[in-house]
């Protein structure tokens, strides 16, 4: 998996995180994987779009996992402009994404498919409610995970306080954490 060296960035902050969890979900043969909040990059002389590696740069990073393994990924965001964005950035991987655009609720509850890689991080962990936001998303993508799925929860401490203790009280166990994120594991 060669291609995650690419995102080694200084400013990437989330680059080990990453790393570790795509790895680890080549090992288990993952290939269905499902994001709330894509990557929204910034915006430079108030048209181009660049990457922003403080951000993590996330869909594109498994967008390219998703090439590399013949997987696909779901990507929701309920704003138009950052699917927009996301899109620009992913053009070479666009075979291999689906975007939806909406609130990542609507988006969880009304998945069907089996999820073999989740990464919630929709609501910035700034906003009064992002904690209770993401409780909701990992108990309405809990029915499509399976005992080997792999979840990851960014912006940690901000927004993973109760999803933490609600995934660790049913039978999820961390595997990696880092500054940033957790990636958990039901094993």
């Amino acid at each position: 998996m060669q291609f995650i060296d690419y995102y080694n960035n200084p400013k990437n902050i989330r680059f080990e995180s990453f790393k570790f969890a795509l790895n680890e979900a080549n090992k288990r043969g993952h290939k269905t994987l499902v994001e709330t909040g894509v990557a929204r990059g910034k915006k430079k002389f108030f048209f181009i779009n660049k990457t922003n590696w403080l951000d993590g740069m996330s869909t594109l990073i498994f967008s390219d996992y998703a090439r590399f393994t013949g997987g696909f990924l779901y990507a929701c965001d309920i704003e138009k402009k950052n699917i927009d964005n996301a899109k620009k950035f992913t053009i070479k991987n666009s075979s291999f994404i689906e975007f939806v655009q909406d609130d990542s609720l609507n988006f969880l509850r009304d998945f069907v498919k089996k999820i073999d890689f989740l990464y919630l991080d929709s609501l910035d962990g700034q906003f009064k409610d992002a904690a209770n936001h993401q409780l909701k998303e990992i108990k309405l993508a809990e029915k499509n995970l399976h005992k080997n799925s792999l979840v990851l929860l960014d912006d940690k401490g901000q927004k993973t306080t109760l999803s933490l203790d609600y995934m660790i009280k049913n039978n999820f166990k961390i595997i990696n954490e880092t500054k940033q994120q957790v990636l958990l594991s039901r094993f």
